[in-house]
Parts: C-alpha cells; structure tokens; sequence
C-alpha cells in the first residue's frame, strides 16, 4: 500500500520530525531523543516519513543520516495554495468590513 502524504503529516510526532530535520540532518537516535517514546515507535515514523519520500536517508559510514525532501514538501504547500487564496481574500473582505463600519462611526 502506497502511502499518502497528508495521511504521514496527519501524526503530530511525525510533523514534529520533520521540524527537527528541516533544521539539520540527523540520525534516529539522536531524532529519539527529542521523543518521550521508544527508537522503534521512532523508526516507524521515520518508515512512513521516507516511504512518503518526506525523507530521504543519507549513509554516512555507519550511520544513516535523515533529511528533508525539500521537493517534497512543495507539494504540501502547492495544495494548500488554494486555501491560502481563500484566507487571504476573506481577511480582505474582513478587512474591508471592518473599514466600513469604521467609517460610518465617524
């Protein structure tokens, strides 16, 4: 089953990864220890995360490295795009409102 972006950005924990990723890359322990939880629920989010490509995983040696799919990650805010006009026309509205009764108290 292929996952779903969206579905991966739902889980708290998993929007709280990527926040700490965005910054740096960063192994699944050291991504752990900023969770009140085990490594393996860690690594379950990190699955989903890199099945959903929000991840990619860099091997450095030992060590296999974390970071964000920037490309990824455009895709969650094209479609929120759409809402984005939406907001940003009825603040206006409201705004415009707000103007009008202000001039009428005047």
């Amino acid at each position: 089953m292929r996952r779903d972006i969206f579905q991966a950005i739902a889980d708290p924990t998993r929007r709280a990864i990527l926040t700490l990723i965005a910054v740096q890359a960063m192994t699944p322990n050291a991504i752990a220890e900023h969770f009140n939880t085990t490594r393996q629920a860690v690594s379950k989010h990190l699955k989903i995360l890199t099945e959903c490509q929000l991840l990619k995983q860099e091997h450095q040696g030992r060590e296999i490295y974390y970071q964000l799919e920037i490309d990824k990650m455009k895709e969650i805010d094209q479609w929120l795009e759409q809402f984005r006009t939406i907001w940003e026309s009825r603040f206006e509205q409201l705004d415009n409102l707000l103007d009008h009764l202000k001039n009428q108290q005047k």
